[in-house]
């Protein structure tokens, strides 16, 4: 079963009822125990995080914990509360295995599972709003607001913790992603490097973009205010977008318009960026 039909299961199921943990924890283990044998350099990293973990969560926590350890907060703290938020909220753990399964399927860099779980950073930065969202929701704001920070940082990506993202996500290379507070982001979706789902101005309140399930946003596409951008839509590469994008429509140019319908149903799970140009236009501005 393809991994796209592996999350659409899970969509029916839901995430913990159609576990894919375990499966992908015995994947990323088998790649590891040869990425060992085959790179001594890289050894004890492999057997430390993924080798010497019990569970996938706990080769997950360890993960993390590598990725933001500095004088402020040190790797045994880190590690502490990446296993307490994934233990008190198992779909931490099971979102995370569904986001490895979309890098695996929709990015031809991802040979396995264990490529991106240790080297891609959006999916790092990923891992870690999922930890910051559960830590606002534990009411411990100032924390979340540390790791949103640190994460900025170290990773290049700045995910609001109280943006609400589902599950199955491809955020590609990472740099520069951009994810505001009141931002919504569904299932399934694809996301390039230097994309902002920002706000317009100074206003307050409800002011981000809500992208639906299926959505592939092109590098550099800057989507701006409280629009939605409907399911299995399309948005050019450098796209500036400031009105809403109906379902299975793509939207090019600064500012973006609509030139077209999208050829495929949900155009993040087959990362084609091509456009269609009407007859007779040689660009679209």
């Amino acid at each position: 079963m393809p991994d796209t039909a592996l999350a659409r299961k899970a969509e029916i199921a839901g995430p913990i009822a159609f576990d894919r943990n375990a499966e992908v924890f015995a994947l990323m283990r088998d790649s590891a125990t040869v990425l060992a044998r085959q790179e001594p350099i890289l050894a004890p990293v492999v057997e430390r995080i993924v080798l010497g973990a019990t569970d996938f969560s706990d080769a997950l926590a360890r993960l993390l914990a590598t990725k933001l350890e500095c004088d402020t907060a040190c790797h045994d703290r880190l590690l502490a509360l990446a296993t307490e938020a994934m233990r008190v909220d198992p779909t931490i753990a099971g979102h995370a295995a569904l986001d490895l399964d979309a890098i695996k399927d929709r990015d031809p860099a991802a040979r396995n599972h264990l490529t991106p779980f240790l080297f891609f950073k959006g999916f790092h930065a990923l891992q870690w709003y999922r930890v910051g969202h559960w830590l606002l929701g534990q009411g411990r704001h100032a924390l979340a607001s540390f790791l949103q920070s640190r994460v900025s940082e170290s990773l290049a990506v700045d995910i609001h913790p109280a943006a609400r993202i589902g599950w199955g996500l491809l955020i590609d290379h990472g740099t520069g992603v951009v994810i505001g507070e009141t931002a919504v982001v569904g299932n399934d979706v694809s996301i390039l490097h230097g994309v902002t789902l920002g706000g317009t101005g100074k206003e307050s309140g409800d002011r981000h973009p809500k992208v639906r399930d299926g959505v592939l946003i092109g590098a550099g596409a800057k989507i701006l205010g409280n629009i939605e951008i409907g399911e299995g839509a399309k948005i050019g590469a450098g796209s500036v977008v400031l009105t809403a994008v109906p379902p299975h429509r793509t939207a090019v140019g600064v500012p973006a318009r609509i030139i077209g319908s999208c050829s495929e149903p949900l155009p993040a799970l087959t990362m084609d960026h091509s456009i269609p140009v009407p007859p007779g236009i040689d660009f679209v501005i």
